[in-house]
């Protein structure tokens, strides 16, 4: 099923009497194990209305992500937030669409210095699990009144709502960007490093440990002059290290590119799980996990491990608060694990409601978020 437009989108959930995958590119596939009939919304395609002078963007939920950042493109501006592409991780096909990134919440590296995607929301259009369409929020900041409806539906994965249209504030392109790049660090002083930059007052856009090539890297980005200032001032803040500066604009954008959709972690079999954890667990949690690979982002608050097929990664956690999701998993994994962490019963209970309220007859991808 390939609705063309939001009331044959309204229709086919209303006339449906099985449960539904919902599909952006299908570029998740592999991390989004739902049974159902698949329900694309590839045909609501195309950008509704673009102001750049206004910083905003209204775009139907099908439309490919490439084609949104080429237009943001052509005005020197761009999504803040950094999607992530998964395509390479999970080993699929397809073109990742703006509905998608939205509702995954996909943000990158970028998001410990200006926030995820569900920060930049304005507005969404969905139909619910009744078939009825739904509007919530505006085409500017602070619009919205009643219930956030908008920042319910980023991060949901189609189990509340069927992405339609939705509108998003967007922010120009830096004129310049540096990587600086620390060599032969542990992870513990690489968190230490990360740490200790992300609370100087030189606005780090980027900070990451790759453990396998032990290397650690910060980004910071803005007008070319003030970028050379900053990296001049982060080597200086960290003398006791060879601080490496790159800011050939290509390799600066490949290197975050990498970082971004976790590339490290490409290509090899295994199973890949993402820990969202406190910074400084991070290097506690490297040693106990026992993983094959790992790959540290948002200076150590986000951990990306690659462990043999069907580990339980969670059990490894022991009494280190956080959240671990499996996202590429193999089909014994997914079987017997759940894709995201179990939620303390208050808020399970606030979450079956929800899903209740919106999806009463439990078609929208049942199941994924433990409803």
């Amino acid at each position: 099923m390939r609705p063309e437009t939001e009331a044959e989108l309204a229709e086919t959930i209303a006339a449906c009497r099985r449960p539904l995958h919902v599909q952006g590119g299908g570029t998740r596939a592999v991390g989004c194990p739902v049974t159902g009939d698949v329900l694309q919304t590839g045909g609501l395609s195309g950008i509704s209305l673009y102001e750049p002078g206004a910083l905003t963007l209204v775009v139907r939920a099908g439309t490919p992500l490439a084609e949104v950042e080429a237009a943001l493109e052509g005005e020197g501006q761009r999504l803040p937030f950094e999607p992530m592409d998964h395509r390479g991780l999970l080993g699929t096909t397809g073109a990742p669409t703006i509905g998608g990134v939205v509702a995954t919440n996909a943000s990158g590296p970028r998001r410990i210095q200006v926030g995820a995607c569900r920060d930049f929301m304005l507005g969404v259009r969905f139909v619910d699990g009744q078939g009825k369409v739904i509007k919530n929020g505006g085409r500017v900041m602070k619009n919205v009144t009643g219930y956030d409806l908008v920042k319910l539906l980023s991060g949901s994965w189609g189990t509340l709502g069927v992405l339609s249209e939705v509108s998003l504030k967007v922010l120009p392109k830096p004129e310049s960007a540096a990587t600086l790049r620390l060599r032969g660090l542990d992870t513990g002083q690489a968190v230490t490093v990360m740490s200790r930059a992300l609370g100087s007052p030189y606005e780090i856009t980027g900070a990451a440990h790759d453990p396998q090539a032990e290397e650690t890297l910060l980004r910071i980005e803005g007008f070319a002059r003030s970028v050379d200032y900053r990296a001049g001032q982060i080597q200086a803040l960290f003398v006791e290290h060879a601080v490496e500066v790159d800011t050939d604009p290509g390799r600066v954008a490949a290197t975050w590119a990498a970082i971004r959709d976790v590339a490290p972690l490409q290509a090899v079999a295994g199973d890949v799980w993402r820990l969202s954890v406190k910074p400084s667990d991070a290097p506690r949690l490297a040693e106990q996990l026992g993983a094959d690979a790992l790959l540290l982002d948002w200076g150590g608050g986000l951990i990306w491990a690659r462990v043999p097929a069907d580990t339980d990664l969670r059990a490894r956690l022991g009494e280190v608060c956080g959240h671990a999701t499996l996202i590429r998993g193999s089909t014994a994994s997914r079987a017997a694990l759940p894709v995201f962490h179990p939620e303390p019963a208050p808020l399970a209970r606030i979450s079956t409601g929800l899903r209740a309220r919106f999806d009463p007859r439990g078609i929208l991808n049942p199941g994924l978020m433990g409803g």
